[in-house]
């Protein structure tokens, strides 16, 4: 059983972070909408609001609880509570869901015309996503061999590099 519980959790995760990946897009997409006269954001928003209802309902959630479910299984029938990079995975996973519950909220705001994130604000929180991504695949590739010093280097280095990314490609996007 655990070769399928396993695929399922990673399926899960593969799922949920394309989930989070897309539905952020599309918030940023709806965000620039809202700038959009009239008769034009009337339609816009009309289709980013159904498109977004499908993905968040139909794939994200449903992957969040798959994962999160999957996970608790393998960590309850294999007891991998004791594992100390166990311990720095759950960590990373409670805060991707408090992203995924902060992203809700976003979504529930603009679904209601309330949101006050800008689209580059949505941009770099689309970013944090990515953080995640890198964090929890990183502890789960390397466990035991994790070194928490070279670890925590290796994440704020990739942030840096991203962010950097992120400021030359709004650069460039102004040209």
């Amino acid at each position: 059983m655990y070769p399928l519980a396993k695929a399922l959790h990673i399926i899960g995760f593969v799922c949920w972070f394309a989930g989070l990946f897309y539905a952020i897009r599309l918030f940023i997409y709806w965000a620039e909408a809202m700038e959009r006269p009239p008769e034009e954001r009337a339609v816009l928003e009309e289709q980013l609001s159904i498109m977004t209802r499908r993905l968040w309902f139909g794939i994200t959630w449903p992957s969040m609880i798959a994962t999160v479910g999957f996970g608790s299984w393998l960590l309850y029938q294999y007891k991998l509570w004791s594992l100390p990079w166990v311990h720095i995975k759950l960590t990373l996973v409670a805060l991707l869901v408090a992203y995924h519950l902060v992203s809700h909220r976003i979504y529930k705001q603009l679904k209601v015309g309330t949101c006050t994130w800008s689209s580059k604000s949505l941009r770099l929180w689309n970013e944090v996503a990515t953080l995640f991504l890198v964090a929890i695949v990183y502890v789960a590739v390397f466990k035991q061999g994790l070194d928490a010093l070279w670890g925590t280097l290796g994440f704020f280095g990739f942030a840096i590099v991203l962010m950097i990314g992120i400021k030359v490609y709004g650069k460039l996007h102004k040209r």
